[in-house]
């Protein structure tokens, strides 16, 4: 059971028109939300009233976000699939960018909620906070989604945009590192609900042998061939390993596991380990064969697969 508070604060959701600029009224290609992008409205002192207004009478440009926060409310203008109507797309990343592509699979607008602090001027920033996060635990709870890795800012997925949401963050003496783990700190057991999602923990000690045996070098060799996607690729296959352990980047303990990505541990076993199964088979090295074989079925057990 989540301990998660889910009546802590109000939702409200009041919709601007459709209108292709703003609210196309199509919905997120992915369903449901995969990732949410933390943004700050970049407007101090303006409301998430005051951002209803401008968005419902916007006509001169193309940009939106599902969701603006500020002390006092939490305001969905766009749906985000936490009440009755299903989630729809925003313009809140510019589509010519490729961090989310690269990180995520896909377009940010497509597949992924804009959510904005509003700060600044008279809005008290420790009341907005509070709000701006229970908000986002309470979307990773609804989806079973880990705060460490699908709580990108906006300037991670454009680094053209240099301040957002750091410097709304910041008005409150806050980071984006602060804030994901404040996330997780209100999602308090309610991690992965990993008994109806049908798989496994995987142990601490597997997943810090497979990120030290093979992820942290294949890292290292994209690193050296100056290829951030790949060094991107290699970094959150990282971190869902041990995201499957509890565990995270630092070695502080979440409270439960959140079940690996079966392409996660396909791509282990068929880029590292049945070469090395071969290999140990060829040497007639049963232990190591052995070896191998378990180190797969823990990977498939952390993804809910059937063992081998």
């Amino acid at each position: 059971m989540s301990s998660l508070d889910k009546t802590k604060y109000k939702i409200e959701r009041r919709y601007i028109d459709k209108r292709q600029n703003v609210r196309p009224g199509t919905r997120l290609t992915s369903g449901t939300p995969g990732f949410f992008v933390a943004h700050d409205t970049g407007n101090p002192g303006a409301t998430a009233d005051n951002h209803f207004n401008y968005f419902q009478n916007l006509k001169d440009r193309t940009a939106s976000a599902q969701v603006f926060i500020d002390d006092k409310t939490i305001l969905e203008i766009i749906p985000t699939g936490t009440g009755s109507d299903p989630a729809e797309k925003a313009w809140h990343v510019l589509y010519n960018v490729t961090t989310d592509n690269d990180r995520f699979g896909d377009d940010a607008n497509d597949i992924a909620l804009g959510v904005e602090l509003c700060y600044g001027g008279e809005i008290n920033f420790t009341e907005a906070y509070k709000r701006f996060m229970w908000y986002l635990a309470y979307c990773c709870d609804k989806w079973t989604i880990n705060p460490m890795t699908y709580i990108p800012s906006h300037k991670q997925l454009d680094p053209a945009r240099k301040r957002d949401c750091d410097q709304g963050l910041a008005s409150g003496g806050k980071t984006l590192k602060d804030l994901i783990y404040d996330v997780q700190e209100e999602m308090k057991g309610s991690p992965a609900k990993p008994i109806e999602q049908g798989f496994e923990q995987l142990p601490e000690y597997i997943a810090l042998s497979l990120i030290n045996d093979y992820v942290r070098s294949a890292w290292k060799a994209e690193q050296i061939e100056g290829d951030k996607v790949g060094m991107t690729h290699f970094h959150n296959l990282a971190n869902n390993l041990r995201s499957a352990a509890a565990i995270t980047e630092d070695g502080k303990k979440l409270n439960g596991p959140i079940k690996l990505h079966k392409s996660n541990a396909q791509e282990i076993i068929f880029r590292w380990l049945s070469p090395a199964w071969f290999k140990a088979k060829l040497a007639e090295d049963q232990a190591s064969m052995k070896h191998y074989n378990n180190l797969a079925n823990y990977l498939r057990k952390a993804a809910g697969m059937p063992t081998a």
